[in-house]
C-alpha cells in the first residue's frame, strides 16, 4: 500500500497554563503534519510506502530527515527544503490539558503542485490542512482531477482550513465562503463538531449540513466528537447512511494536541485496508484516544502496540 500525506509541518511549542512557573519553559516538539506521518508510519508494514510532501526549515531540515531513518516505510524524497524557519505554533494548555488557545507565529507559503505531482500514483491521499494554507484552492482542483480517471481516495481534513488569525497571531472560528467548491469530489472529508457547526455562513446545523455536502460527491463525512466519539455519514448508491460510534475507553487524557490528526491518518488507513468507512472509525477513534494519553509525537512510535494492548479480551 502506498500512501501519500500532504500538509504543513510544523514546530509545536507546548505552554501550560494551569502549572504556575512554566510559561516561559515550552516543551517543543514537532507537529502539524508529523502527528499524521507518525501515525501511519506505526499502523503501516514495513512493506508499504509513505510520501510525505511538505517543506522543513533550514535550520531543521537536516536533523528531520536524519531522524526518518529510523522509519522504514516513510519515503522523504518529497519533503523540500523551505527557505528560513519552519511554521511554529504556540498551544496554550489549560485546565486538563485542553488546548485553549493557539498562536502561529509563521505560515510556511501553500505548497505547491510541482512538488506533489510526482507523488499522485498512490493507494490514498491524505490531506490536512494543518495551517489552513496548506494549499490553495487551485491546487486542490488539480489534485482532484489528476487521480480522477484512477479513483484514487482522497482523505480531506479541514482542520485550521476553518481558522482565521487576528492581529495577535491567534486562531479563530470562522465561516468558509467557498466550502463546497472544497468538499467537492473528495471521497472522504472529516470535520469536529465545532468545525461542523462554524463552516457556513449560513450556521447550518448538522442535518443541514450533510444534506448540503453529500451530494458534492463525498463519501463519507466524519465528524469528531473527542472523547464522545465520532458519527459518520457514508454515501452509497445516493443513499445517507449514519452510525454514530462510541468513544473509546482509555486512560484520562493528558493532551489532546494532535488528536484529530491522528484520527485522520488512522481513518485513511484502514478504511483502505478494511474497505468499510465505520470500522474505519472505530479504529480511528482508538488510535485518538490513545494519543490524548501523552504529550508530544513520542509515543506515536508505538502505537500499533499500545492499540492491540488496549483491544479488550475476545
Amino acid at each position: 500500500m502506498t500512501i501519500t500525506v500532504i500538509g504543513h509541518f510544523t514546530i509545536d511549542e507546548l505552554h501550560s497554563l494551569s502549572d504556575p512557573g512554566t510559561e516561559g519553559t515550552p516543551l517543543e516538539t514537532t507537529g502539524g503534519i508529523f502527528y499524521s506521518l507518525a501515525t501511519l508510519a506505526a499502523l503501516m508494514s514495513k512493506n508499504d510506502v509513505i510520501h510525505p510532501v511538505f517543506g522543513v526549515g533550514e535550520k531543521e531540515y537536516d536533523s528531520f530527515i536524519k531522524s526518518l531513518e529510523e522509519f522504514p516505510n516513510i519515503n522523504s524524497e518529497g519533503i523540500f527544503r523551505l527557505k528560513g524557519e519552519s511554521n511554529r505554533v504556540k498551544v496554550f494548555l489549560g485546565s486538563g490539558q485542553e488546548p485553549r488557545i493557539e498562536c502561529s507565529k509563521r505560515i510556511a507559503e501553500p505548497i505547491p503542485f510541482s512538488k506533489i505531482k510526482p507523488y499522485l500514483d498512490a493507494d490514498g491521499i491524505l490531506i490536512n490542512m494543518v495551517s489552513g494554507s496548506d494549499l490553495t484552492l487551485d491546487t486542490l482542483d488539480t489534485i482532484r482531477m489528476s487521480v480522477r480517471d484512477n479513483r484514487t481516495p482522497i482523505h480531506f481534513d479541514f482542520h485550521s482550513l476553518t481558522l482565521g488569525i487576528d492581529k495577535e497571531s491567534r486562531r479563530f472560528r470562522r465561516p468558509l465562503t467557498e466550502w463546497r467548491r472544497w468538499c467537492f469530489m473528495v471521497n472522504s472529508i472529516q470535520l469536529s463538531e465545532e468545525e461542523a457547526l462554524g463552516l457556513t455562513a449560513e450556521r447550518f446545523d448538522e442535518a443541514t449540513l450533510v444534506n448540503h455536502l453529500m451530494p458534492l460527491m463525498v463519501n463519507a463525512l466524519a465528524i469528531t466528537r473527542g472523547n464522545r466519539g465520532a458519527s459518520i455519514i457514508v454515501q452509497k448508491n445516493k443513499k445517507l447512511t449514519r452510525h454514530d460510534v462510541a468513544g473509546f475507553t482509555q486512560a484520562p487524557a493528558v493532551d489532546t494536541t494532535g488528536c484529530g490528526d491522528v484520527f485522520g491518518a488512522a481513518f485513511l488507513y484502514a478504511s483502505l485496508k478494511e474497505k468499510d468507512f465505520v470500522r474505519a472509525a472505530e479504529v480511528a477513534n482508538q488510535a485518538g484516544a490513545i494519543k490524548a494519553t501523552f504529550t508530544g509525537t513520542d509515543g506515536l512510535r508505538s502505537l500499533s502496540t499500545r492499540m492491540k494492548e488496549s483491544l479488550p479480551a475476545a
